[in-house]
């Protein structure tokens, strides 16, 4: 009935009922287990209170009740009340009988016979008793079953939704992901209105616990004087219970729903980026194949112009699939920045698309290069044979007969004098260096072409040459004996001068026209005292090898010509080694002097030395002799040629690699045999130094520049130039540090730029780490040597090893690195103006660095903090 005892025992009353004895066991036990169930654990370690009442029954009524109940009763029980029969006999025999058969009971709690309601009511309070038992509790037996029924109810929805919750989580667990659009579309549809469903159900739920909580509470709701029962308020607890229960288990389902349906999603958009992946993919190499299919560089003015037009028309037609690849390549990225799941498979398509777009817009360029050149090169060979045709109808139109006479004759010399001066509008009168010029695209055929064209140029030369002889012999017939001159200018001694400037050759070599500038090469300086106040330079110049010149020291032309010549002197140094070393490891007769440890590792030993020959021969030299006029044009070379000259960079990285596979077979018969054809007194090794000592060179010869144009025009350029020629070898002193790390499980090419590298002390405060260590950090530095790049912040350990018996050579081990993104920094540090903090996540690990001087510092955190700028920028 709900009522309770005065130490909150909970009460079960049994009344008066004829068929008590008919109910079966079972039926008996399933009601008491359940009655017994109904309290809260804590009223129910107290201990049930049971009330029999037979005041109208029999002394055998009493005693069978006593016995199920004794047999029967699950729960603990504390007390149990009788209220034995009013009638005379009956109490007296019930007196008797529980006297006798009490121990038969085997019950372990007090049975106390009651004879009235009142005598129980010093047991227990009347407000917990039914009106039956003279109670003022009310009690509604239909009113109880109807409440328990839909707890019961309610409690068998709960557990249902939370089966079919976890069911659908282990479906949804256990589900493949498609491989295509539409059918992770259909399973993200599916998914979502499963879910929806379910959720619908756990709202009915809700509601059907909310509308129960609200009709066992109503008696209160409907009149404040009312109070629950203690077995109302129970009711109350369970269904609170069932509903947290619910909510507990909607929440953990919409967690994991959000994590599968943010897979679904992040699945859909895996597989719309793989279908637009294949498409574009597909569509670039199509257009890779056309352009791979554009070899042919024309063979005259018109089929070039075609070509570029086509050339043109494919780029126009790249344009749209190249920027689908780039928007694919930004799509691609974002979905990594999201945390996408599939990380590994979406980066190396960007990767893909983003190469396959460069290898477009970089082969373009080229077949623009390539198609640029043959266009000029079609025009000069135009140009050169419109000469000639020019020259045959020139010599064709003179008439014979005019030209017999002196003034005939002079008019046709006049004619054919200013129409050879013409002849420098074509390149062609300099074969060997248009063929340099055009190297790269001299197919066979255009070869074969320019070399006609050449011959041309050279017999009408000739008939020129010779109708020039004729002319001058009939000019000569009218004229005056010839007075007595001063001898001829090439009797006289050969001086060399910085600018000679010739007439047009006529003769053997009718093609050479150019003004000629004799060339000069530094061999040794005499002291001064020799000549007075100035040196001596030996040079060399179309064939004037021994000649001296004077030149003032410290002028801009004499370091400038030094510069020249010297530069001449290395492209002919490392075309030796090239064509004398390199090339003679491939020559079959020489294969058996190689020794076994050189096989396959001619890039080991010359590293990029082709490409430096390249530069020079080809681009840097040529540059550099158009200086000799104009010296204020130097710095620009330098400027100009800014990205071309990082190539040292390489070279000096694999320096170490080559001086160690030098050492390694440098005494090999192949190398004395080579350098015995070259006849040089040097070994190869001295040779290979000569890159590393002419980027040093450079640097030199302009600070001598800046010296003799100080506060005059272009000086603001030397100093640009010479800061970057400064830089270049900073940046190769670098890498060549950056290329000694070890242990770093990273590739350092992924860090950016490296900025700056140092040695310095360190000491370091971390917030996690034991008090003890802190404290030791603060009085012991380290030595570390740091390598800051735009991304990262290195810490290595400089380590110095022998190797073979050579120099110490350092390596750096690493320690440990920071992201410059995380980082932070304090300029300065209380007690040493040398001193800066690096700290890292809010300050949880600050890092003490001391520099050797304040200027180090004050540089150092310059470039941090234009890193940290950087990154602030890019972020807005």
């Amino acid at each position: 009935a709900g009522g309770r005892g005065k130490d909150g025992a909970p009460i079960i009353t049994f009344p008066e009922f004829a068929g008590f004895s008919e109910i079966p066991d079972d039926d008996f036990l399933n009601v008491v287990t359940y009655l017994t169930s109904i309290p809260s654990l804590e009223a129910a370690s107290i201990g049930f209170i049971i009330i029999i009442d037979r005041r109208r029954d029999k002394w055998s009524a009493v005693k069978a009740s006593l016995t199920r109940i004794a047999g029967a009763f699950p729960g603990n029980l504390q007390l149990v009340f009788v209220l034995r029969p009013s009638r005379f006999i009956q109490r007296a025999i019930a007196d008797i009988g529980i006297k006798l058969y009490r121990d038969d009971f085997k019950m372990k709690v007090p049975i106390i016979m009651l004879n009235s309601v009142s005598d129980l009511h010093g047991y227990i309070d009347k407000s917990q008793l039914t009106r039956e038992l003279g109670g003022t509790l009310e009690y509604g037996h239909s009113h109880w079953i109807h409440h328990r029924t839909a707890i019961e109810n309610f409690a068998m929805t709960v557990k249902t939704t939370a089966q079919m919750l976890q069911t659908f989580g282990t479906d949804l667990a256990e589900t493949e992901l498609p491989n295509d659009v539409q059918c992770t579309e259909e399973l993200l549809s599916s998914h979502t209105d499963h879910h929806s469903k379910l959720k619908d159900e756990l709202k009915l739920a809700v509601k059907q616990g909310a509308t129960l909580l609200t009709c066992i509470r109503e008696p209160v709701t409907r009149s404040a004087n009312s109070k629950l029962s203690p077995d109302e308020l129970e009711n109350v607890a369970t269904v609170e219970r069932l509903l947290a229960q619910l909510d507990e288990t909607e929440k953990a389902f919409d967690q994991f729903w959000t994590k599968h349906h943010l897979k679904l999603e992040q699945c859909l958009q895996l597989r719309h980026f793989e279908h637009d992946f294949r498409e574009v993919k597909l569509t670039l190499d199509n257009l890779m194949e056309t352009q791979a299919g554009f070899a042919d560089i024309g063979d005259s003015v018109t089929r070039v112009e075609n070509l570029l037009k086509e050339q043109k028309h494919l780029e126009e037609k790249g344009q749209e699939p190249l920027e689908k690849a780039q928007s694919l390549a930004l799509h691609g990225e974002q979905l990594i920045q999201n945390n996408h799941y599939a990380v590994d498979s979406i980066r190396p398509k960007c990767v893909e698309l983003r190469r396959i777009c460069d290898d477009f817009t970089n082969e373009t360029k080229k077949k623009y290069d390539i198609l640029g050149k043959s266009l000029e090169l079609h025009k000069q060979l135009d140009k050169a044979s419109q000469w000639c045709e020019a020259g045959i109808y020139l010599l064709a139109s003179q008439a014979v007969d005019k030209c017999q006479s002196q003034e005939g004759a002079e008019t046709a010399l006049v004619e054919i004098e200013k129409f050879l001066v013409t002849a420098k509008e074509h390149q062609l009168s300099n074969p060997k260096e248009f063929y340099n010029q055009f190297d790269m695209i001299l197919t066979p055929e255009i070869k074969a072409s320019a070399q006609r064209i050449v011959q041309k140029l050279e017999d009408v030369q000739e008939m020129f040459d010779k109708r020039q002889v004729s002319l001058k012999k009939l000019a000569a017939k009218q004229t005056r004996p010839v007075q007595p001159v001063a001898p001829h200018p090439e009797s006289s001694p050969k001086r060399a001068s910085p600018k000679i400037t010739r007439p047009a050759a006529v003769g053997k070599q009718p093609l050479k026209q150019e003004n000629t500038i004799c060339h000069f090469q530094v061999r040794r300086r005499v002291p001064a005292a020799q000549n007075g106040n100035h040196a001596l330079v030996r040079t060399q110049g179309d064939k004037s090898a021994g000649l001296l010149v004077t030149c003032k020291p410290h002028t801009q032309d004499h370091i400038i010509n030094e510069l020249i010549e010297t530069e001449r002197v290395y492209v002919e140094e490392l075309q030796s080694i090239i064509e004398g070393y390199a090339s003679e490891m491939d020559n079959p007769n020489l294969v058996h002097l190689i020794p076994s440890a050189l096989q396959n590792k001619k890039e080991i030993l010359f590293g990029n030395l082709p490409e430096i020959y390249y530069f020079h021969n080809r681009i840097f030299l040529k540059e550099i002799e158009h200086c000799i006029e104009n010296p204020e044009l130097l710095a620009r070379c330098f400027l100009k040629r800014k990205e071309d000259l990082q190539i040292y960079e390489k070279y000096c990285q694999n320096k170490p690699r080559s001086e160690a596979l030098w050492r390694q077979c440098g005494d090999s018969i192949f190398f004395q045999e080579c350098q015995r054809k070259l006849d040089h007194k040097l070994s190869l090794d001295a040779y290979l130094l000569k890159p590393v000592q002419r980027i040093t060179k450079y640097q030199l010869l302009l600070k001598e520049m800046l010296k003799c144009s100080k506060n005059s025009e272009g000086t603001a350029e030397l100093e640009e130039a010479l800061a970057t020629v400064l830089d270049i070898i900073k940046s190769v002193n670098d890498s060549m540090h950056q290329i000694a790390i070890t242990g770093y499980e990273g590739d350092v090419s992924e860090l950016g730029k490296l900025l700056m590298q140092g040695s310095f002390n360190v000491w370091t405060d971390h917030k996690k780490g034991h008090n003890k260590v802190k404290d030791l950090a603060r009085f012991k530095p380290m030595q570390r040597h740091l390598f800051l790049y735009t991304k990262m912040l290195l810490f290595c350990k400089k380590r110095e090893e022998n190797t073979d018996g050579h120099e110490k050579t350092a390596s750096y081990s690493f320690k440990n690195s920071l992201k410059m993104s995380t980082v932070g920094i304090t300029e300065n540090v209380k007690g040493d103006n040398k001193k800066f903090e690096i700290w890292y996540n809010g300050r949880e690990e600050v890092y003490i660095i001391q520099a050797s001087s304040v200027e180090l510092k004050n540089t150092w955190i310059s470039e941090i903090r234009k890193v940290l700028t950087g990154q602030l920028e890019a972020c807005r």
